[in-house]
């Protein structure tokens, strides 16, 4: 165990060491504002303030972890033994910057709260980032400051043993459009061999047909092929479903219909299944439950993860309706557009809330991958981009999760250049 003492225990102070030191470095942390009971400790121990109290470890800080609410600051990024940092403190520090203040301001996503611009869709776009801006978005930064603290912590007591834990890959596939011609209903049927027509795509129309007489097999079918790929290889997956209204922003099949739901209880008995809010769902609370009670209803277990993966991550509305619907797991932390770690680490972490600065129960696992960035990228730059994204997080034994979709198999896609990252990724050959 880690004793920590500082004048003032707060909810960011323990938020941020938990996730410094036992998240990461797997060690139990305590604290007291008590010096006696600090002196007494013969175990581990450091002091987090603004004074050291006498040769121990010490954390200089900065009044970040001590506040309330939002300040719009001015964050100046140095170097740190190869490595970006911020926050910078005096050279009494046993670290050259507060290395736990940092943390929270990424974990938190500190900067979507403060005034940014936002893309087309409403989003807070990668271009806005810190990370993006001072070039270390491909950095799991907070690991790896975590890991030179952990040097740090080895000198002084050399007798503990840090627990090592294993790298990881998890994979996760969006399933917005389940299929592109099967069971859409006359009405969508009729209409898209009309657009077809008129747009002379005589290939979509033959394949269009060729389903719908159940001569071919609808291009967006590919789970069997997923799952034997993840069967053969051992490698996690989980599924996000759709399961929303038909609207201009969510075009995915009826969920009443047998055969969709058929699919998903299908899919359910290899991998886990979770939900994909739709665009209305992630904005309102009601109809992300009406959501998550018709998936439920459909698998009749709890459904406990979600990947909000083409809509804006609303904070901290988005996850505060997670945490009230009982989800644990969301995997929507990561840009679309950018390979990296938007939150500087690749070690899943709880959500805390700025606004009533609790440290909620719902568990981010941050993305590093989505397909979707891809997209405008040479092969031989996505290879060597996932080689360095994957040498970077097995230098701190973390996990690296990818988000691709169903479509991203299809015939219609890139299928073997996605399957290639795919296998990059969980080191499949």
């Amino acid at each position: 165990m880690l004793l920590v003492y500082t004048q003032k225990i707060t909810p960011r102070i323990t938020y941020s060491f938990k996730h410094i030191c036992t998240r990461i470095l797997g060690v139990q942390v305590a604290f007291t504002s008590k010096i006696e009971e600090f002196v007494a400790h013969e175990g581990m121990k450091l002091s987090y303030g603004k004074q050291s109290l006498g040769n121990e470890i010490f954390i200089q800080n900065v009044d970040l972890l001590l506040e309330q609410g939002m300040t719009d600051m001015e964050v100046k990024v140095q170097e740190w033994d190869e490595v970006p940092c911020f926050f910078g403190v005096s050279e009494n520090s046993s670290l050259p910057f507060d290395i736990f203040a940092a943390t929270f301001y990424l974990l938190s996503r500190y900067e979507e709260y403060l005034p940014h611009v936002k893309d087309e869709e409403g989003r807070f776009p990668a271009s806005e980032s810190l990370a993006f801006q001072e070039g270390f978005l491909d950095k799991p930064v907070i690991d790896i400051w975590a890991y030179k603290f952990r040097e740090v912590l080895q000198q002084k007591f050399p007798d503990f043993n840090f627990p090592k834990r294993p790298y990881a890959t998890e994979n996760v596939i969006a399933v917005t459009e389940a299929y592109c011609y099967k069971k859409k209903g006359i009405v969508r049927s009729l209409l898209g061999f009309t657009e077809d027509l008129l747009h002379l795509k005589p290939k979509y129309l033959l394949h269009r047909v060729q389903v719908l007489v159940k001569l071919k097999r609808d291009p967006y079918d590919v789970y069997d092929r997923i799952i034997r790929i993840f069967k053969k290889y051992h490698v996690p997956i989980k599924f996000m479903f759709q399961v929303s209204d038909f609207s201009t922003h969510d075009r995915n099949i009826n969920h009443n219909r047998l055969e969709f739901q058929s699919l998903i209880k299908s899919v359910a008995d290899y991998a886990e299944v979770g939900l994909q809010p739709g665009y209305f769902a992630n904005q309102k609370f009601r109809a992300l439950k009406e959501e998550k009670t018709r998936l439920e209803g459909i698998l009749k277990r709890p459904v406990v993860s979600a990947l909000n993966n083409k809509y804006n991550l609303l904070l901290p509305d988005t996850y505060n309706n997670m945490v009230e619907l009982e989800f644990k797991n969301d995997y929507s932390m990561g840009y679309p557009e950018a390979m990296g770690f938007r939150a500087g680490t690749c070690t899943p972490f709880l959500f805390y809330d700025i606004n009533f600065e609790i440290t909620t129960p719902l568990l981010i696992h941050p993305y590093v991958v989505n397909i979707q960035a891809t997209q405008k990228m040479k092969e031989t730059e996505i290879e060597y981009k996932v080689l360095e994204l994957k040498r970077q997080i097995k230098l701190v034994d973390g996990k690296f999760i990818s988000v691709f979709t169903n479509k991203d198999f299809s015939e219609y896609a890139n299928a073997k250049r996605n399957r290639n990252i795919l296998k990059t990724v969980n080191d499949i050959s």
